[in-house]
């Protein structure tokens, strides 16, 4: 019954498939002409592979044009992830390696762990080992670095399973256990059943079989607590284990009764074909150790069908070995000599070296004449075995050697570096502490001769103002003096006479009369003359322009004596010079002396022209000359125009500075003035 429920079944989905090829090209709405509609297509088992990589290759098309951050790199996974489905190498390969150079790009450290991950699963399934291994291994060095305990342990899980796949036993057992080791603290039955189903493979394998029974349990238990999904059929592969277990211990009773459990798990047919044909397989042959003949070789037959429709290389050359002993076992040579035949030159086809050894153990039994030739080839393929494993063993620890290695060495680069980075980093904070303090010494040396020249242009001018005013002092004095003795001593004198020869008047000579007239009318003369004189003295005095102006005039008079151009000039005499500051006053003077030698040594002048007047509350000093001029915004500053800006800054002031070749230069000063009115005393 179960037979003919199965082929129902089979015909059912061979029914479903056959209908869904008929109309591959799937129409898709607007609606569904999106991302997640290709994706959706590309999963879809019922379409053609054709169509599928289609799908695959729309989606990426859209992703590929996306913004490169992580929702693109989730939805390359994706893209990897059918492609992995597929079977379509080429394509699983290209997309994890675009992920991988992404992720390196934008420092994303997760990502970067699981593209290292896929392309260790890429090269197992190339069956190139050392390549899978090195991945393997550089993505749990990142996984451990993350602290990321499940996708450690997980990747461990793939190494002991590769290292499995090449005999490497010892290291194998040592990777499950230390990622069981990294899933003590974590909830992840799924990750301990692979663990412990693993474990048991291996000790089977190792025979020791009571360790391989106890991991198996183990493994059982894990899924108890029915947190992995049923279609998983973790249950179905962990009986077919513990059964193939009892076939090594040749308890085939138990064998087949835990064969037989598996078989009976739902949907497994479904789910995992696979492991169906495996189990079908395992039942078949312990049946046949048993010498039960129901279902034989029917069962043989059909497990063979399962696999060789899947391309399941490995358990095809299995099954024919199986049919081969089958046969051998009940005297039909000719079909246990084909089969036998077919297994080793299919195991020769995939240079898998355990099935080319089991295959002519077989060769062996079942075609006894030749059995020397099979026992020779078995010998020299056993070493060659022996050698590999013991090679793959050595490549898988030179790799991690050497990746540790480059990892120590970049650590100590990274070490030098930053110690030749802290040891640069230190001598240009010394340098430029070293430059701060010397530029702040030549700023304040500067600062001092800048005091030091203010304090001497001060002293100079108050001893010009001293010198000028002890001329001034001495001039009045004698003029003082002068007056007051025209005033006091002649006039006087003078007036006493007119009054004397007044009271002649009253003589009435003639003569007389005329005489003192006209010696009156002198007398009145002389005196008229001697008080204009005292007058204007006085006057002088009250009117001379203040110490400044002297200096500024000597100045302009020694300025026309030396050179030959000429100098024009006039100061406003509505100024009062000594209701203005001092420092104002130093200053224009050192500006007129500096702008008088730029035009004597520079301007090739022959006209000078200088003015100072009052506008307002503003002083304007304008130097004008008609020497060659310069280009204002191309020449070179030199000390002489800095300090005369200087200079005009100090004052408050502003400059304006005017010039063209050929054309002459004016120079313009404003400076604001606060004057003071001060009562003076006659």
């Amino acid at each position: 019954m179960k037979k003919y429920s199965f082929i129902l079944l089979f015909f059912l989905i061979l029914l479903i498939g056959c209908t869904n090829k008929n109309n591959p090209e799937r129409k898709v709405t607007p609606s569904e002409d999106s991302l997640s509609s290709y994706l959706s297509l590309a999963n879809d088992l019922r379409l053609p592979l054709e169509f599928k990589q289609k799908y695959n290759r729309k989606a990426f098309e859209i992703i590929i044009n996306q913004k490169d951050d992580s929702i693109n790199r989730v939805n390359l996974f994706k893209i990897a992830n059918r492609y992995y489905n597929m079977n379509d190498w080429k394509g699983y390969f290209y997309t994890s390696k675009l992920i991988l150079e992404r992720s390196k790009n934008s420092h994303d450290t997760v990502n970067i762990a699981k593209a290292y991950t896929y392309l260790g699963d890429y090269y197992g399934a190339k069956n190139i080992s050392d390549s899978a291994f090195y991945y393997y291994f550089k993505a749990e060095k990142q996984y451990l670095n993350l602290n990321d305990n499940y996708n450690l342990a997980k990747t461990r899980i793939s190494k002991a399973n590769l290292q499995y796949s090449e005999n490497d036993y010892f290291n194998s057992e040592i990777a499950i256990f230390r990622a069981l080791r990294a899933l003590k603290e974590e909830k992840a039955n799924d990750l301990r059943y692979e663990s412990y189903n693993l474990l048991g493979i291996l000790y089977n394998q190792r025979e020791e079989y009571d360790k391989a029974l106890e991991y198996h349990n183990k493994a059982l238990l894990s899924i108890d607590d029915k947190s992995i999904p049923p279609d998983f059929q973790y249950k179905a592969s962990s009986l077919n284990n513990m059964g193939y277990v009892y076939l090594n211990l040749k308890n085939y009773n138990q064998a087949k009764s835990y064969f037989q459990k598996g078989l009976e798990e739902q949907n497994l047919f479904v789910d995992k074909p696979k492991l169906y044909a495996m189990l079908l397989d395992n039942l078949a042959y312990a049946k046949f150790k048993l010498n039960e003949s129901n279902g034989l070789p029917e069962q043989f037959y059909r497990a063979l069908k399962i696999r060789d429709s899947l391309n399941l290389t490995a358990g095809v050359i299995i099954n024919k070995t199986h049919l081969s002993e089958y046969f051998a076992y009940k005297k039909d040579t000719l079909k246990a000599v084909r089969y036998a035949k077919q297994a080793l030159a299919l195991s020769r086809s995939t240079n898998r070296l355990g099935s080319i050894l089991e295959t002519l153990k077989q060769m062996g039994v079942v075609d006894p004449k030749n059995a020397s030739k099979y026992s020779k080839e078995y010998i020299l393929i056993n070493d060659r075995l022996q050698k590999a494993e013991r090679k793959m063993g050595e490549k898988f620890s030179r790799i991690e050697y050497e990746t540790d290695q480059i990892k120590v060495e970049n650590i100590h680069l990274e070490d030098k570096n930053k110690k030749l980075l802290f040891i640069f980093g230190g001598l240009a904070i010394l340098a430029a502490l070293l430059y701060i303090i010397k530029a702040q010494k030549t700023k304040q040396r500067e600062l001092l001769f800048i005091q030091q020249q203010q304090q001497a242009n001060t002293d100079i001018y108050n001893l010009l103002i001293s010198q000028q005013n002890t001329i001034e002092i001495n001039s009045i004095k004698e003029k003082k003096r002068v007056a007051q003795e025209l005033h006091d001593g002649v006039l006087g004198r003078m007036f006493g006479v007119r009054i004397n020869l007044d009271s002649l008047n009253k003589i009435k000579d003639d003569s007389g009369i005329e005489k003192r007239l006209n010696y009156l009318t002198e007398l009145k003369n002389i005196e008229q003359d001697i008080r204009e004189i005292s007058h204007n003295l006085n006057r002088e005095k009250s009117e001379l322009i203040n110490n400044f102006v002297a200096i500024v005039t000597n100045l302009f008079e020694e300025q026309k004596k030396t050179y030959k151009s000429t100098f024009v000039h006039s100061i406003d005499t509505a100024i009062k010079w000594d209701q203005i500051d001092n420092a104002i006053k130093i200053n224009l003077y050192r500006i007129l002396q500096e702008s008088l030698q730029n035009c004597n040594k520079y301007a090739n002048a022959t006209t000078i022209n200088v003015e100072i007047e009052k506008q307002d509350m503003d002083l304007v000093l304008k130097i004008i000359d008609n020497g060659i001029g310069f280009n204002v915004n191309r020449a070179k500053k030199g000390i002489g125009l800095l300090n005369i800006k200087s200079r005009t800054n100090e004052c408050k002031g502003t400059l304006e500075l005017k010039s063209k070749k050929e054309e002459g230069t004016s120079v313009t000063i404003i400076v604001p003035i606060e004057q003071t009115h001060k009562t003076t005393t006659k």
